[in-house]
């Protein structure tokens, strides 16, 4: 079955991602963020055992991370106190996961001779990697030192709405958009942004150049 999956690897691993990205707009703010988002984000998990099969030992360090997020979101459920550890057991899987996945996503890109419509998707896929992977480090700062961000409730007042608005922060700065909503004002937060953004340059410059490099030499031979 999942060598069935692995041609398909990058737009299964790819709609999985857009879902996690857009799923707030289809559903109501506070039931994604509670129940959907880490649900979608285990289904994201399990979309990277696809991708990385032909890797036994690391598919088998994805599994171990799948079963992690699965005890942690189930406890969640049950649990009606504070669940401060589980969040931290199961952001700390993703964040393992999202470092290890982005490595395999370029190495797989890098490696690839011919640049087809996968390669293409998998290119996309690495990047909201990227993205991903600085939302839990932002997420992460915030939850061990508080208001380490300013303007993360100011529209929202909810605190369901913190992941939300720590993923769009995170994807602006590694977009270099930086509308300024928003603002890092500790230094491991401002040091964390200037991670992010590099990440993202870096991405675009070496590896989307090397892609698009691969993709013109195509056509001269």
């Amino acid at each position: 079955m999942t060598n069935r999956l692995y041609k398909y690897r990058f737009e299964i691993f790819f709609f999985s991602q857009i879902t996690i990205l857009f799923g707030s707009l289809i559903f109501p703010p506070v039931f994604f963020e509670t129940i959907l988002a880490p649900l979608l984000f285990v289904i994201n998990l399990a979309a990277g055992i696809i991708l990385i099969s032909k890797r036994k030992k690391l598919m088998w360090f994805f599994t171990v991370l799948l079963a992690v997020t699965l005890f942690a979101f189930g406890s969640t459920l049950q649990e009606k106190h504070e669940t401060k550890v589980y969040d931290y057991l199961q952001m700390a899987a993703f964040f393992l996961f999202y470092i290890a996945v982005t490595i395999e996503i370029i190495t797989q890109v890098w490696s690839i001779k011919k640049v087809n419509k996968n390669v293409i998707l998998g290119l996309i896929s690495g990047y909201i990697s990227l993205g991903l992977l600085g939302f839990f480090i932002c997420l992460s700062i915030e939850m061990t030192y508080p208001e380490s961000f300013q303007g993360l409730f100011l529209i929202e007042t909810g605190p369901e709405q913190l992941t939300e608005r720590l993923l769009y922060y995170s994807f602006i700065t590694l977009l270099t958009i930086g509308y300024g909503d928003i603002l890092p004002i500790t230094s491991l937060a401002q040091k964390a942004a200037i991670l992010i953004g590099l990440m993202g340059q870096f991405y675009l410059v070496i590896i989307t150049a090397a892609v698009v490099g691969k993709y013109i030499n195509q056509f001269k031979k």
